[in-house]
């Protein structure tokens, strides 16, 4: 009997193993298919030509932000894991950080962010971890979808010559939306109103809500230096891709790369991970964008390309560093 639990075990994860290496093969492979056709769609001499000319110190600058961005973002977990997990170890964070970036490089959904930031953690359990991950990473959405939705509705009224009182009506829902959210995050009593009471009779369903109780135990100071935080944090972001799109233009529209850089992430967000790292989704978008903003689509993709490997490839060999010295935590 025991050497059949075993085989099945066995068997069990050697299923797991396997289907995650597909998942992973199948997630390269769209990457791979959706570069080769945007390769395809622009001139690849430009994009040779756009790379030779760039301004190597503007690029190195952008690089230099990728501290400021992590820096940003060690301080939000470390106030996170401070009031959510009741820990307050700085190296712990550290570790946890950077282990979460390396392992949701690679990852369906980036959902490997959440194992890999548990793993410091011995004495807490994923799903207190997950929670904890979810919370912080909620900040960070809700800047990018306010700051994404506005600019794309920008985008519509003065590219498409939308009907300015239907944009004017977007605009004035988009606000409200977004009010009642920051009415909800600063109050914890609504939690009960619409989340909490409504299915606390459902067995199975309060089970899981029961992990989310922390909502309401979140005080107005965390989440006002959460918002703020997390506000520097999508900017500092955004800068860096207007100084690539910069660096590989020759052409100081600051102000318009910034418009643009917000709809790119807004719709990176809102359309599901199908690739490795986002790879392809980003440059596609980042393409049309480009091009219908008078940029050429070379440009695009190369501001778009090197922020991949700054700001997600960079990290994530730093986390896969530390992961093989996991021990000295």
């Amino acid at each position: 009997m025991y050497k059949t639990n075993k085989a099945f075990i066995e068997l069990k994860n050697s299923i797991i193993l396997n289907k995650n290496i597909i998942i992973n093969l199948i997630k390269i492979i769209i990457a791979a298919g959706l570069l080769s056709y945007i390769i395809f769609k622009i001139n690849f001499n430009d994009v040779i030509s756009s790379v030779e000319t760039a301004d190597k110190y503007l690029i190195l600058i952008a690089f230099l932000l990728v501290f400021l961005n992590l820096s940003l973002q060690y301080i939000k977990w470390h106030l996170t894991i401070a009031a959510i997990l009741k820990v307050n170890d700085k190296k712990k964070t550290f570790y946890s950080l950077f282990y979460g970036i390396a392992a949701g490089s690679f990852t369906p959904l980036r959902l490997g962010e959440y194992f890999g930031r548990a793993i410091v953690f011995k004495d807490k359990s994923i799903i207190d971890v997950t929670v904890a991950t979810f919370i912080d990473k909620l900040f960070l959405l809700i800047t990018v979808l306010f700051f994404g939705s506005i600019s794309s509705v920008l985008f519509l009224q003065f590219h498409y010559e939308v009907n300015i009182y239907l944009t004017l009506s977007l605009l004035a829902v988009l606000f409200s939306l977004f009010g009642i959210l920051i009415i909800l995050l600063l109050n914890p009593k609504a939690w009960n109103n619409i989340l909490f009471d409504k299915f606390r009779f459902h067995r199975k369903l309060n089970r899981w809500l029961q992990k989310l109780y922390v909502l309401k135990r979140l005080d107005r100071k965390y989440i006002g230096k959460m918002m703020v935080i997390s506000f520097l944090d999508h900017f500092c972001y955004i800068i860096q891709f207007a100084i690539l799109a910069i660096a590989f233009s020759k052409n100081f529209y600051f102000l318009k790369f910034i418009w643009v850089t917000n709809i790119i992430m807004f719709i990176k967000t809102i359309i599901p991970s199908i690739s490795l790292g986002d790879l392809g989704i980003r440059e596609g978008v980042s393409v049309f964008f480009f091009s219908k903003m008078g940029s050429t689509a070379a440009i695009g993709f190369n501001a778009s390309i090197f922020l991949f490997l700054i700001n997600l490839i960079f990290p994530s060999l730093i986390g896969l560093f530390l992961l093989t010295k996991k021990n000295n935590v």
